[in-house]
């Protein structure tokens, strides 16, 4: 009996993004020249190349700055990701609305956009200020 619970309960939950996807995905951060300083709205902050995780239902923007250049900003959005989308889809068929709810708040079905995030650093001229 308890066997067939557990197997049925695995069913369910196969079907449910958040099981299949995960609730935080990686993002890869990279910057023409590399070894700049990237800094998220987030609070993370790395040196490039590198990834960081990050909730899949997360936006933010990160900034990267590197001596004798420009700071680039460059924000990052979410979007319905293909494989999250068939997730949820799976819902209807196994999970149920439970699945759904459960999908919809952590964000399992969506993905982050662009990934990777690449900033191409324009070099200051001779005496020009740095932007922003």
């Amino acid at each position: 009996m308890r066997i067939g619970v557990l197997i049925a309960l695995a069913f369910l939950a196969g079907s449910c993004a958040s099981v299949t996807r995960g609730t935080t995905a990686q993002v890869q951060i990279n910057s023409n020249p590399p070894e700049a300083t990237a800094r998220t709205s987030m609070g993370h902050t790395c040196i490039t190349p590198c990834t960081l995780q990050f909730a899949r239902k997360d936006e933010f923007s990160v900034i990267f700055t590197k001596q004798g250049f420009h700071s680039v900003e460059i924000p990052v959005k979410t979007q319905l990701a293909g494989s999250g989308a068939a997730g949820f889809a799976g819902n209807v068929l196994l999970g149920g609305v439970v699945g759904m709810v459960v999908d919809a708040s952590t964000g399992a079905t969506l993905e982050h956009f662009p990934n990777p995030v690449s900033a191409n650093l324009i070099p200051l001229k001779r005496g020009e200020q740095p932007r922003l």
